[in-house]
């Protein structure tokens, strides 16, 4: 292959080998970055479609060349409100992939400046001295701060209470839930979520006596005070601690009676035909099942065979026409 080349005095455009040789970019895409980098600075506010209009790329050729700059980073778009309803798409372009991040600084006007070298470190004037030995603390005493007031002593840990190690008690959770619906019953208890977590032990206490929490929201909105509430959280105090039911005494265990074997009826005989045979009667019958069955089975027989010996049936409309054929019957 041979070569000549001659670089233009004038009217050129210095292209990066990046675009030129880049991979992923085909040459509407090429042509376009190239075209908008060569554009005088009045020109610059108009749209990559615009620019591709006057290169002849419109249509599916523009979008699948925007498309390739876009995704290799050589095109941004961002759209801000411009005021009374109104947006604008602003465009960058450049010779070089940028980030989407670097291509929002670039638009704020925010050029992020190339990180500073490592300057050359002045050396300390003087001889080098001596460390002394011994004046550091050891690391236990660092770690040990000066307090104005003495500690006290390490109170006893107190019992675990129920429901309160790590897994709330069942009861907590409904009584929770309920205190934090009674806004809907009334607007005056409106309770926060730390505030409904602090009083639901004391519902709890309801719950746990046999008290349903229909009847525990009963009592706690029913016969508001006239003036209203002036504290949601102390006035349900109260009402639990005031209101609390006394705790019922527990039923003592009943025996249970051992469960009654189903009564076997006793075998009696059969009153039908044939050999002598028993059976067990579910209620007042005197034959068996299949007795039963057979003695069912005759008085079908024998109402099908008088049936059959009756005379045929003679339509209506017949038996009058035979009388009107023959009217000596009829006299």
């Amino acid at each position: 292959m041979l070569r000549h080349a001659i670089a233009p005095s004038r009217r050129y455009t210095k292209a990066s080998h990046d675009v030129v040789r880049h991979p992923r970019l085909g040459s509407d895409a090429k042509v376009l970055l190239l075209h908008v980098q060569g554009l005088p600075e009045d020109q610059a506010g108009q749209a990559l479609s615009e620019h591709a209009k006057n290169l002849g790329i419109t249509g599916r050729a523009y979008q699948k060349a925007k498309k390739q700059l876009a995704e290799n980073g050589f095109v941004h778009e961002r759209r801000r409100q411009v005021g009374r309803g109104h947006w604008a798409t602003d465009q960058l372009c450049s010779n070089v992939p940028l980030t989407a991040d670097q291509a929002r600084r670039v638009q704020d006007g925010l050029v992020a400046a190339p990180a500073p070298q490592p300057s050359t470190r002045e050396r300390t004037v003087g001889q080098p001295g001596v460390r002394a030995v011994g004046d550091s603390l050891p690391v236990e005493e660092e770690r040990e701060k000066n307090y104005p007031h003495p500690p006290s002593e390490a109170e006893p840990e107190s019992e675990a209470e129920p429901g309160r190690d790590g897994t709330p008690a069942p009861e907590l959770n409904v009584t929770e839930r309920l205190l934090l619906s009674l806004r809907h019953a009334t607007p005056q208890l409106h309770l926060g979520v730390r505030e409904a977590r602090g009083l639901a032990e004391l519902a709890a206490e309801w719950i746990r006596r046999g008290i349903t929490t229909t009847d525990l929201r009963r009592a706690l909105t029913s016969e508001l005070p006239p003036e209203g509430v002036r504290s949601a959280v102390g006035f349900l105090r109260h009402r639990l601690v005031q209101k609390l039911p006394e705790l019922s005494e527990a039923p003592a265990p009943t025996t249970a009676r051992p469960a009654t074997p189903p009564r076997v009826r006793e075998l009696v005989p059969c009153a039908g035909p044939g050999e002598d045979h028993v059976f067990r009667a579910v209620g007042d019958e005197t034959h068996c099942a299949p007795c039963r069955q057979e003695e069912a089975r005759a008085s079908w027989a024998a109402q099908a065979a008088a049936y059959a010996q009756q005379p045929p049936h003679i339509p209506w409309r017949e038996r009058v026409a035979s009388l009107a054929a023959d009217p000596a019957e009829t006299a």
